[in-house]
This record gives C-alpha cells, sequence and structure tokens, in this order.
C-alpha cells in the first residue's frame, strides 16, 4: 500500500492507474478504522481495480463541545489494517493540505434538504462539514465509485443527494451495518462506552426492531410508536436524542401510504453518541 500526504502526490499516482483504464473506489474515513470499515474496502476491492481509503479528522463537521480534539487518530494501526485488507492506496493530509487558507474562509456545499432534522437537529453544520469534505475527497480521488456504512444513514441519503445534484460522476454504494454480537452497530465511538454501560447500549437496535416489527404487523401510529421507543431507550437508563420513523428516501416523517420505511435512532451514553437505523419495506395494503 502507498501512502500520500499531499493532493498533487496523490493525483499523480492515481492519473497513471487511470491511463490504465483501472476502475477507482474510494472509501473515506477520519481513521480509528474497525470491521466494519474494512468490509467497506472488502466492497471497494470487490467492485474496483484501485482502491482509495482516505483518513482525514474532518474539524469541519465536528461542532462546539464535541469530540474533534479527543478523537482517537490511530494511524499504525490503521496503516496495518488496510495493508492486510489489501488497500492500496492511503490519503492521510494534514489539516492544511485539506483547507490550506483555513476554515473560516473555506467555500462550503450546502445540501438544504435533509440536513436539520436527526442528527442535523443536534449536530448544527454537522452535514455542512461533511458535504463539504466529502465533495473535495470526491474532486482530489475522482472515484467511479464510493463506499459509505448504512449506519450512518442520514449521512448517505444526503451525500447521494448531493452528488445527484451536482451531478458528480460517481456511483455511491451503500455497504451493511457491521454489528457486534449483542447487535450494536461498530463504532469508532463506541471506544468512550464504559463497561458498566456496555451491557446496556443494545436497546438502541432492539427498540428499533421493536417498532419495524409493530410496523410489520400493521400499527400505523408511528408518533406513538417514536415515543414508546423513547421510553424504552430511557428505561434502560439512557438519554434519548431521538427515535423516528421516516420515509426513507426523504427522510420525512412516514405517511401511512409510505413503502419504504426506516426507523432511526440516536442515545447518548455518559460520554458517546451512538446512532442507529433499521430499514422495511412494506407490501401495498391496498
Amino acid at each position: 500500500m502507498q501512502t500520500f500526504h499531499t493532493i498533487s502526490g496523490l493525483r499523480e499516482a492515481l492519473a497513471g492507474e487511470r491511463a490504465k483504464g483501472y476502475r477507482i473506489g474510494l472509501v473515506p474515513t477520519m481513521g480509528n478504522l474497525h470491521d466494519a470499515h474494512l468490509e467497506l474496502i472488502n466492497i471497494a476491492r470487490q467492485n474496483c481495480d484501485v482502491v482509495v481509503c482516505s483518513i482525514f479528522v474532518n474539524a469541519l463537521q465536528f461542532g462546539l463541545n464535541e469530540d474533534w480534539d479527543k478523537y482517537p487518530r490511530t494511524i499504525a494501526d490503521d496503516t496495518r489494517k488496510l495493508t492486510s485488507a489489501g488497500c492500496d492506496y492511503l490519503f492521510h493530509p494534514a489539516d492544511i493540505e485539506m483547507y490550506p487558507n483555513g476554515l473560516a474562509t473555506q467555500t462550503r456545499v450546502v445540501c438544504p434538504t435533509m440536513t436539520d432534522v436527526l442528527c442535523g437537529a443536534s449536530r448544527p453544520g454537522h452535514f455542512e462539514g461533511v458535504t463539504t469534505v466529502v465533495t473535495k475527497l470526491f474532486n482530489i480521488v475522482q472515484p467511479d465509485e464510493a463506499v459509505f456504512g448504512i449506519k450512518d444513514f442520514q449521512q448517505l441519503a444526503v451525500i447521494r443527494r448531493m452528488a445527484e445534484d451536482l451531478c458528480m460522476g460517481v456511483k455511491i454504494t451503500a455497504a451493511p451495518i457491521h454489528r457486534e454480537t449483542d447487535g450494536l452497530a461498530m463504532s469508532s465511538r463506541n471506544g468512550y462506552i464504559t463497561a458498566p454501560e456496555r451491557p446496556g447500549v443494545a436497546v438502541l437496535y432492539t427498540t428499533l426492531q421493536w417498532i419495524a416489527q409493530c410496523i410489520r404487523e400493521g400499527r400505523q401510529d408511528f408518533a406513538a410508536l417514536e415515543v414508546d421507543g423513547g421510553k424504552r431507550i430511557e428505561a434502560a437508563g439512557f438519554r434519548v436524542d431521538y427515535v423516528a420513523v421516516c420515509n426513507s428516501k426523504t427522510l420525512e416523517p412516514a405517511a401511512l401510504d409510505d413503502r419504504e420505511i426506516t426507523v432511526l435512532g440516536a442515545m447518548y451514553t455518559s460520554a458517546a453518541r451512538l446512532i442507529d437505523n433499521l430499514s422495511l419495506t412494506l407490501e401495498d395494503r391496498g
């Protein structure tokens, strides 16, 4: 695996691969890699000839009092994992390489829909930071395909909308959620969960499963299900950010005639904010 810290160096290397007619895949990450990230690499390897992984802890998507300064940076371990996974290129730029004119005057990419609800309501400006850095990475790498985990369902929906709106010639591929044995979705922030909290955090996933099953069985009182789901999480000792039943494409509150529905949830432990989701397709009841 070859590592590049500069945009010019990576571009030059990829130009040679592109000249050979190779298909290039990109997996954008913030590092602290785990098995779910490596599965994204594996999917990119299956679909593309050349795989690029970026590791960049993007300050623009962190809000005030969030964990940018303490976000785990494990580049040596990440490099070993990527090499074993068969990644071809690692792009690991410094802040000044990605934002040479500073964050205050950085041109922003704004998606006006789906970004002020759910995680966007709790993290103002977060998705603006995401769409800006992903646009920059797409421009730098010029991938044929980019692979994102579906755990960050809202992020995936926003990136798809951005790519469609801006006529980006990149295929956006979604990878299934990679889970621990108890169902907890793998996340770099799982390391913040304390030992006493760990046995109970699966309540987020089991709550979403319960809501999804209720909907499959015919319940359509979505708002009541959201309230009841929140109570389940609170009863387990955690603070609820949101529990929502949404249209899978628009992320608007699900309507009674929607067939593609996603149940999303977010909760807080003492030091971590955990998110999860579960999608279902309903048969036409007409």
